[in-house]
C-alpha cells in the first residue's frame, strides 16, 4: 500500500540516503539544498512517498508565497524532481497526487518541476502528460529556472584515457597553466570563500551578469560543504587566488555549479586546470558522472554564449537536452494571473528598485 507525507528533521538521513542511492537522486533534491532555499525565502517540503515502510520516491516541494496582498497563495517548484523511477506511471501519479494535496493544503496554484531526465525519453513525457502536467515552452538560451541543456562526461575511464579525449587545446592549457605555476587547492575555510566571492563578484562584473549576496554561498557552505555536499576549489599562482570554482556531489554524480576567474592571470589557463583537478577530485570520490552544467541550445558561433560552450566541448563530454520545464496547475485562474498578468508588474518594481539603488549608489 503506498502513502505519501512530508517529513520533518528527524527523517533527514533517511531521506537523504534515498536521494544519495537512486539513479534519479539530484543535490537539488536535497534536504541540506531545501535549507538552502530557506535561507532565500522558500519554505522547503520533503515528500516521499512509500510502500510498507520503504521510500519508492520523493519530491522535495519549494513553496513561496505570491507577492499579492491579502491572498493566501504560493507556488510550488520542485528543482530537478522527482526522485523517481521514470518507467513507473504508478509511481509517478501517487507521488503527483500527493503533492497535489499537499498543495491544497497549502494554496498552491501550481507546481513546476524540470526533471534530469533527457528529452529523448518520450515514455516519461508522456507518463508527465498522463498525470496532468503541461509543457512549459522555453528558449535555447537560459530562460528556465534551471539549464535545459548541459553537458555532462563519463568519467569511468582513466585520468590518461579522459585526456587523450579532450580537445587538443584543451590538453594544451591545462599542461600551460600546469608549467606557468598554477596550483590548484581545495578550500579550507572561510576565508577562502571569501576569496572565491572577490572572484565571482570580480567576474560578475567584467561579464554584466548578477550574483547574489555573500551570505547566500556563506549558506551553502554551511549546509552543503559542511555536510559533504559540496566543494570550493581555489587556483593561485604565485600564491594568489586568480580562478576559483564551487562543486556539487552527491553519490555517483558530481556538478560544476559556479566558476569565477580574476582579470589578470587568465592568459596562464588557470581555468582548464581547476576544471581538471575538480574532474580528478569527482573519480577519486566514485563518480562516475561529472556535469558541466549549462550551455545554450543554438550553436551559432555568433551567439554571444558560444564561448562557454566550446570552453565546456574541449573536454569531449556530451551535449544532453532535458525534458525541460512542466507544471501542474491547481488553480487555473491564478495561473493564469501568474503567467501573464504578475510578470510585468514584477519587471516594473525590479526597474523601481534597481533606479532606487542607483541613486543611493
Amino acid at each position: 500500500m503506498y502513502t505519501t507525507r512530508i517529513i520533518d528533521i528527524n527523517e533527514r538521513e533517511r531521506y537523504d540516503n534515498f536521494v544519495r542511492c537512486h539513479p534519479k537522486g539530484h543535490f537539488l533534491q536535497t534536504w541540506e539544498w531545501g535549507q538552502v532555499k530557506k535561507s532565500m525565502g522558500w519554505e522547503p517540503l520533503p515528500l516521499i512517498l512509500e510502500e510498507n515502510g520503504e521510500i519508492r520516491a520523493s519530491l522535495l516541494i519549494l513553496k513561496r508565497k505570491l507577492p499579492l496582498p491579502g491572498l493566501k497563495k504560493c507556488i510550488f517548484y520542485s528543482p530537478r524532481g522527482p526522485v523517481v523511477d521514470i518507467e513507473s506511471e504508478e509511481l509517478c501519479r501517487v507521488l503527483f497526487d500527493g503533492a497535489r494535496k499537499v498543495a491544497a493544503a497549502h494554496g498552491a496554484i501550481f507546481l513546476k518541476i524540470d526533471p534530469d531526465v533527457e528529452k529523448s525519453h518520450s515514455g516519461f513525457e508522456q507518463i508527465l502528460k498522463n498525470c496532468g502536467l503541461v509543457r512549459k515552452e522555453a528558449g535555447l538560451n537560459f530562460e528556465g529556472v534551471q539549464p535545459r541543456f548541459v553537458f555532462r562526461l563519463d568519467i569511468t575511464p582513466s585520468e590518461i584515457k579522459l585526456l587523450e579525449n579532450m580537445h587538443s587545446k584543451t590538453r594544451y592549457n591545462i599542461r600551460l597553466a600546469g608549467k606557468k605555476g598554477v596550483t590548484i587547492r581545495e578550500a579550507a575555510g572561510k576565508k577562502d570563500l571569501e576569496d572565491f566571492y572577490a572572484i565571482l563578484v570580480e567576474t560578475a562584473r567584467r561579464d554584466e551578469f548578477l550574483i547574489r549576496g555573500f551570505e547566500y554561498f556563506e549558506t551553502m557552505w554551511d549546509h552543503m560543504v559542511e555536510n559533504d555536499l559540496a566543494k570550493v576549489f581555489l587556483a593561485e599562482h604565485e600564491g594568489k587566488p586568480v580562478s576559483g570554482t564551487l562543486a556539487m556531489i552527491l553519490g555517483d554524480k558530481a556538478w560544476y555549479l559556479y566558476g569565477a576567474s580574476s582579470n589578470e592571470h587568465r592568459n596562464i589557463m588557470p581555468n582548464y586546470l581547476i576544471q581538471w583537478e575538480m574532474i580528478r577530485w569527482a573519480k577519486s570520490k566514485g563518480c562516475t558522472l561529472y556535469d558541466f552544467r549549462g550551455v545554450s541550445g543554438d550553436l551559432d558561433e555568433s551567439n554571444p554564449l558560444y564561448g562557454l560552450y566550446r570552453f565546456k566541448k574541449g573536454f569531449n563530454g556530451d551535449l544532453v537536452e532535458f525534458t525541460g520545464e512542466w507544471d501542474k496547475v491547481y488553480s487555473r485562474f491564478f495561473y493564469w494571473l501568474w503567467t501573464r498578468i504578475l510578470p510585468p508588474y514584477l519587471n516594473t518594481v525590479r526597474k523601481i528598485l534597481r533606479a532606487k539603488r542607483g541613486q543611493e549608489e
